[in-house]
């Protein structure tokens, strides 16, 4: 990775601890994962697993699980879901933000690389049903 360009996916292979919280407005509820994500070589990118297990307010922690497709894409990195279907980009840069629209709620993400190897996605999630704020935060596991 560059000072200024941000990481390329050959960046991201092998295993990050990952803790994430989310803030549910709407419910009024804190929400707390800890796990490992594992980003794979494949033949045209890398395939992103995550596990680990997740509390959401005073509720019993449960396992929670997420795959996702991510290849070189001309304009940064496409992120796919685990069946191919489109999720977002992440352009250059060390602090790229991106959207996926999933009606009739919005996703919007900022991801922040200013202090790689340790980074953060921080999703705002926005609709008629949802209103939260979820950040994860990688560290390297390796």
């Amino acid at each position: 990775m560059t000072k200024t360009d941000g990481p390329v996916l050959e960046d991201f292979t092998g295993a990050w601890q990952l803790t994430r919280t989310i803030a549910d407005d709407r419910q009024k509820l804190t929400g707390e994962f800890r796990g490992t994500a594992v980003f794979r070589p494949v033949d045209d990118g890398l395939t992103y697993h995550e596990t680990g297990a997740l509390k959401y307010g005073d509720g019993t922690p449960v396992t929670a699980t997420q795959r996702h497709i991510w290849r070189k894409h001309p304009s940064g990195i496409a992120i796919n879901f685990d069946d191919d279907r489109p999720f977002h980009l992440i352009g250059p840069g060390l602090m790229p933000q991106g959207t996926h629209d999933c009606a009739p709620d919005v996703y919007r993400v900022a991801y922040d690389f200013t202090g790689w190897p340790i980074w953060t996605a921080e999703w705002h999630v926005s609709g008629p049903r949802k209103d939260y704020v979820m950040t994860s935060t990688y560290h390297r596991a390796d």
